[in-house]
């Protein structure tokens, strides 16, 4: 019989307290796997999908708000930008593609994000070596009532190709007051799985979305903020057109191509209204430019080495702001996730090693009325490393064995967490995606386990064979 098998007949012999000693470590490492993995999860969610894009352009205020609102739909869309201001960064040379984002509605049915674009959006990877793709049978948007929605949507809607749907402004909440406007979209491909945020968004045709009442800026209002524009760049104030450029044979769309398609940005705006059977919209013709507003425009340019230089230019001018999409996820962990997970980190920590004190008040305590089974080994001829061995193995065993079923208690509650948390995020959690901490976690409890065995295992190693016999 070997010093395991005899550390573990002990242990059986001491069944109850040997469990709950072994579960508080279990409980410990349970923790600390399932803030490492969700913590992990979370930072290749958030940098992943920046990755895509160089800049965000949009209006001047929190940068990170902007990122998290474009990116990963989260909170509230910031203030708009002009739509000139947005053709006006796609003519830059320095810029590959300037792909505009106009929010503002959601779906009735799940309260899903609704986003205006143009059909270059999909042709970006959404990261690096990764492109959007759509189910057989479906296409990308190329009409202005066309809709292409994200897999989660698609799931969570029980919606397909040629399902339709009515935009709600703003968000609806549930109490019935939220506005649904009288434009109806409907889905041309359902995009695959890409375990991102998009996964839960619904994007509509940059043309559709203008023609929604309601949509455009008033035209007093959109000359009074070129007008502060042109004030604050110490400009010539322009006079109020009240009309659209198409008329002086620049509808401001030519430059706007689209994919394999071949439409254009806004080819479909000024189609005759019966051109869309089934879609419903206010009749009224073209909306001018200088009524449009884009949200955002995601920016990739043609160099690294542009990009700081175009994010300074844009951020000296009044109208808007760049941002890095990396930079500001970068600046949101080192500031606020990470410190938190260090906080964590520190008090699981705490939480193992009490357990451990518990490993050693277990074992010592045990040791009084072992002192006759110690001497008899003694007797049998056990030398004093042997017993102190068996001691040693005793709290390595509780402490390993706790720690194994902490890992896995670990990963399965990340696994029972992952269909709620990508319900209610978006956020793709694979639970069996390691994090190199673990990988220490098991020699960690060895150290600790022979620390707090050190000491039993000395009394061990002490005990008076005579005396103990004789008692």
């Amino acid at each position: 019989m070997n010093l395991v098998t005899i550390a573990w007949k002990s242990i059986r012999q001491r069944a109850l307290a040997s469990s709950l000693t072994a579960l508080s470590v279990a409980l410990g490492v349970t923790l600390m796997v399932t803030v490492l993995v969700m913590h992990g999860v979370i930072f290749k969610t958030f940098n992943q999908p920046a990755t895509g894009y160089d800049l965000i352009v949009g209006a001047k205020g929190s940068s990170l708000q902007l990122v998290l609102n474009t990116i990963f739909h989260l909170g509230k869309p910031v203030e708009n930008i002009p739509y000139l201001y947005y053709k006006d960064l796609k003519a830059n040379p320095r810029i590959e593609a300037a792909i505009p984002l106009a929010l503002g509605d959601t779906t009735q049915q799940g309260g899903f994000r609704i986003m205006g674009t143009i059909p270059e959006f999909f042709g970006v990877e959404y990261m690096p070596g990764k492109k959007y793709g759509v189910y057989k049978g479906g296409r990308y948007i190329s009409k202005p009532f066309d809709a292409v929605i994200g897999a989660s949507v698609a799931r969570e809607n029980n919606w397909d190709i040629g399902s339709t749907f009515k935009p709600v402004h703003g968000v609806d909440d549930g109490s019935g007051d939220a506005h649904v406007h009288d434009e109806e979209f409907t889905v041309v491909g359902v995009l695959g799985r890409t375990g991102t945020p998009n996964d839960k968004g619904v994007f509509v045709h940059l043309d559709g979305f203008y023609m929604i009442e309601g949509h455009e800026k008033p035209a007093d209002e959109a000359a009074a903020k070129a007008a502060a524009l042109a004030k604050m760049k110490g400009e010539a104030v322009p006079a109020a057109t009240g009309h659209d450029e198409s008329e002086h044979g620049d509808d401001g769309h030519g430059d706007d191509a689209h994919d394999d398609h071949g439409h254009g940005d806004d080819a479909h705006s000024d189609e005759p209204h019966d051109a869309h059977a089934g879609h419903h919209h206010h009749n009224h013709g073209p909306i001018p430019d200088e009524q449009k507003e884009v949200t955002a425009v995601l920016i990739r340019t043609k160099s690294p080495i542009v990009t700081p230089q175009l994010q300074g230019f844009i951020n000296d001018q009044p109208e808007a702001q760049a941002v890095s999409p990396i930079q500001q996820i970068s600046m949101l962990f080192s500031t606020f996730i990470d410190n938190v997970q260090l906080m964590l980190l520190v008090l699981i920590t705490m939480i193992i090693l009490v357990s451990g004190v518990g490993i050693f008040v277990s074992i010592y305590n045990s040791m009084s009325d072992r002192k006759r089974e110690i001497a008899i080994m003694r007797a049998l001829g056990a030398r004093r490393g042997s017993v102190f061995a068996i001691i040693l193995a005793e709290s390595i065993l509780l402490c390993v064995g706790g720690g194994i079923l902490g890992v896995l208690l670990g990963h399965g509650l990340v696994f029972a967490a992952a269909p709620y948390v990508e319900a209610k995020s978006g956020i793709v959690m694979n639970p069996w995606a390691f994090e190199w901490f673990e990988l220490i976690l098991i020699p960690a409890l060895v150290v600790l386990a022979s620390l707090v065995g050190m000491v039993p295992g000395m009394t061990a190693y002490r005990t008076d064979v005579a005396k103990a016999l004789s008692n």
